[in-house]
């Protein structure tokens, strides 16, 4: 068997509806992506029946793996009040400590949610609202995940039934940010770098993950010598990030900048590796300090991957790499962070079985994350012979955070040696050295092409992308 097909099983209801050709994939299977999403979204809001019912108290919110920031939030911040996070004001333990626009977002819904009060039945409507939308964003960030992937759309697949997003997609409004994160992605290969800096910016102000995405267009602009597109798309995502800012941070500068003091003050938090040195007593800004500082030398060192490679990367290799080594280095690690990578994992290394190993291990991980918070919010109950939840816990974070590392070695070995990657060498790949998510840069000469032995940079003018 090659090794393509033992990295792709067949789909016997996908190939029934039609191959995916070399811009997308065709209607039928579009049709199909969202009817799996709309059946997976119907069952990731079943493993929150529990608390639906029975509303979101702890410890049992743990026990039952059902915790969500809608069932928290709306009766804790003022929004089952009708207050509107950074409008106003409010005492500073209600504060909302996120970006404005998921704020934006968390305050609008609380106004589609009829009635008065912090009840349970205005706290499920509150919820479902909410899950609805994230469901939406889902279903989109499926369909931009198969046009990105062009003649391997039908690899958007792993996207609509990832356990990572059944388990975590209503647990925080992060698919609203992947969703805005797929959309710059899916711009930026369609040729629109302005378009596609746009909606990242909105990405950013949602969740801050997407900014890490203009450090892989970065390179590739300077590996091709298009510094205006770098520019303009940059441009246009800080046009965007203060569209959505600056109002608040006009009017409620103190609720508005609570997102970013907490994210620096914060002590280190699950499973975060920082965990194993919270024994020196450093502060959360000490914490914050070293964790910030690996990380830019792990950019530097993506940014000298992405330079010195023989073969200019693939735009999702840089990204994944970047919010990998994001997340593997941060003070907190929440659920809700793995779908960052499910979409860039399945567009930068669409490896079936690696890919089903990776949300194996997540799904461990996960279980342990929300045993151990039972375990913490019980008062004792578990009792002193529970030792096997720390054990768990303390597996899933390892076993995480390796899965999260292999997946980013294999990467890097693509970007090494060309020969080594699946979308390269897969369907839709009429060139050897194409990239789908290429863009305006696809047929641009690549000035940065090194010789085998590394005796730096030559010109090569008819460099495929």
């Amino acid at each position: 068997m090659s090794r393509s097909s033992s990295s792709r099983p067949s789909h016997p209801l996908l190939d029934r509806v039609g191959a995916a050709g070399p811009h997308g994939p065709d209607r039928r299977l579009v049709l199909v992506l969202i009817g799996v999403t709309v059946v997976a979204a119907v069952i990731a809001l079943l493993t929150k029946q529990w608390c639906r019912i029975n509303g979101w108290a702890t410890p049992d919110v743990h026990i039952h793996m059902c915790y969500s920031d809608f069932g928290q939030l709306f009766p804790t911040r003022g929004l089952a009040e009708g207050w509107f996070p950074f409008f106003t004001p409010l005492p500073e333990e209600q504060w909302m400590e996120y970006p404005a626009l998921l704020a934006v977002v968390a305050g609008v819904t609380a106004w589609l949610v009829p009635g008065e009060g912090a009840t349970l039945e205005r706290t499920v409507t509150y919820f479902d609202i909410n899950a609805v939308g994230a469901a939406l964003c889902w279903i989109i960030v499926v369909v931009a995940t198969a046009y990105s992937a062009r003649g391997r759309a039908k690899d958007a697949l792993m996207v609509a039934v990832a356990p990572g997003i059944i388990l975590t997609g209503y647990l925080n409004w992060d698919l609203w940010a992947v969703m805005l994160a797929s959309l710059g992605l899916l711009l930026w290969s369609r040729r629109m770098p302005t378009l596609a800096g746009f909606v990242l910016g909105l990405g950013a102000a949602m969740k801050l993950y997407p900014l890490f995405f203009f450090g892989a267009i970065l390179v590739l602009c300077w590996r091709t010598g298009r510094w205006g597109v770098f520019a303009k798309s940059l441009v246009a995502g800080i046009v965007a990030w203060l569209l959505v800012n600056v109002p608040f941070m006009l009017t409620a500068f103190e609720q508005w900048s609570r997102f970013y003091t907490f994210s620096g003050d914060r002590d280190v938090s699950f499973s975060s590796m920082w965990l194993a040195f919270t024994w020196t007593g450093w502060s959360g800004e000490t914490f914050s300090l070293i964790s910030n500082g690996l990380f830019a030398l792990c950019c530097l060192g993506i940014a000298w991957l992405g330079l010195s490679a023989r073969h200019r990367p693939r735009m999702a290799q840089l990204c994944f790499l970047i919010v990998a080594a994001f997340l593997l280095l941060g003070k907190v690690y929440s659920p809700q962070f793995v779908m960052w990578l499910i979409p860039l994992v399945v567009l930068a290394r669409p490896d079936w079985r690696q890919f089903w190993i990776w949300q194996a291990v997540e799904v461990y991980h996960w279980g342990g994350v929300w045993m151990e918070s039972a375990r913490i919010t019980s008062n004792g109950a578990f009792g002193d012979g529970a030792l096997w939840i720390p054990l768990w816990y303390g597996s899933g974070i390892v076993l995480h955070m390796a899965a999260v590392i292999w997946i980013c070695v294999s990467v890097i070995q693509d970007i090494r040696d060309p020969e080594r990657d699946l979308v390269r060498r897969g369907p839709g790949a009429d060139r050897p050295l194409c990239d789908p998510l290429a863009g305006v840069l696809e047929d641009d000469p690549d000035r940065f092409l090194l010789p085998p032995a590394g005796r730096g940079p030559v010109r090569a003018s008819a460099q495929p992308a």
